[in-house]
């Protein structure tokens, strides 16, 4: 169903929010965007029986909302939703549940059955150690070595530096300032600029990179980019993407490879760790060039559920 438009500013906010909290716990790309807006749709069928708070929801209401789309017609084939489908609609109401709790509110019930057993991810934040096995892996991650510099660079960028993938994708060599020991980011989200600092193992790492292993690539010197690719062109977000598969592979270590660790997953990582290392909130915020506190603040409860799991 086409996404539906909400009036309810309180609505669309705990929508927001709650986007917000599963990307910071680490949930996987398509669970960060399909449960939101099975929440969204969910608040729009609230919105259409006139309700319009949290209050007003009961357990009736969410029985004959999954009443409802148990009837509903498949918009893509004959037939009724899926049974998977419906599981998705069940874990955005029980994750909003969770999402709720975790803010104090205990008061939103859900008392529905699965039509199946639904595969619950977890969070996939890698540990430091298992950070170092990543950075070691670049040492065999290629056969030519212009590419392994280049792999441990796109680590040090993703992780080192807690950069998003675009941000990534678009610096240029210049924006490495070795006299200042920073990284200006000018592709931030939004176009908001930030310097990153950058410790000295971190810039011999991308001295390395840039000074013996990026000339190496075809034409590198015909542009800027910073990361580039076979034939010297700025390297795409999903071929960095890719790279970062293939360093997963090659440590070898089936639970680093079974959490499968995306650009995205190391700057949630990067963030957790400073947070574990005792590193103000308001420092990580600058860090990672959130526009509000309330956004870093997700972390504490990332660190809590990683915490819980590893009692």
């Amino acid at each position: 169903m086409k996404k539906l438009k909400l009036h309810n500013e309180g609505f669309r906010k705990l929508v927001t929010s709650f986007r917000e909290w599963l990307d910071v716990l680490g949930y996987a790309e398509s669970t960060v965007y399909y449960l939101p807006n099975h929440l969204q749709e969910f608040f729009y069928y609230a919105e259409q029986r006139g309700i319009r708070h949290l209050d007003g929801i009961t357990t009736r209401t969410i029985s004959e909302y999954y009443e409802t789309l148990q009837r509903r017609s498949n918009e893509r084939r004959s037939g009724a939703l899926s049974k998977a489908y419906l599981n998705k609609h069940q874990q955005a109401l029980k994750k909003f549940r969770d999402y709720l709790r975790q803010h104090g509110n205990n008061r939103f019930t859900i008392h529905l059955k699965a039509e199946r057993n639904p595969t619950e991810e977890k969070t996939n934040i890698p540990t430091q150690a298992e950070i170092k096995e990543l950075f070691m892996a670049t040492g065999y991650s290629h056969d030519d070595e212009h590419y392994r510099l280049r792999d441990k660079a796109i680590l040090t960028v993703l992780y080192s530096c807690g950069l998003r993938r675009n941000e990534a994708v678009h610096l240029d060599v210049s924006d490495v300032l070795f006299d200042r020991e920073r990284l200006y980011v000018r592709k931030g989200k939004n176009y908001k600029e930030r310097f990153v600092p950058l410790n000295g193992y971190n810039l011999r790492i991308l001295e390395d990179y840039i000074f013996e292993g990026r000339p190496e690539f075809t034409d590198s010197h015909m542009g800027e980019a910073l990361l580039v690719s076979r034939l010297g062109r700025r390297l795409d977000g999903t071929s960095i993407a890719l790279r970062l598969k293939a360093i997963v592979a090659a440590s070898e270590n089936r639970t680093i490879i079974a959490k499968g660790i995306t650009p995205h997953t190391l700057r949630h990582s990067i963030a957790t760790h400073l947070l574990q290392r005792g590193v103000p909130l308001e420092s990580i915020k600058t860090f990672l060039g959130h526009a509000s506190l309330e956004s870093t603040q997700l972390y504490t409860h990332l660190l809590k559920t990683l915490e819980h799991e590893n009692v």
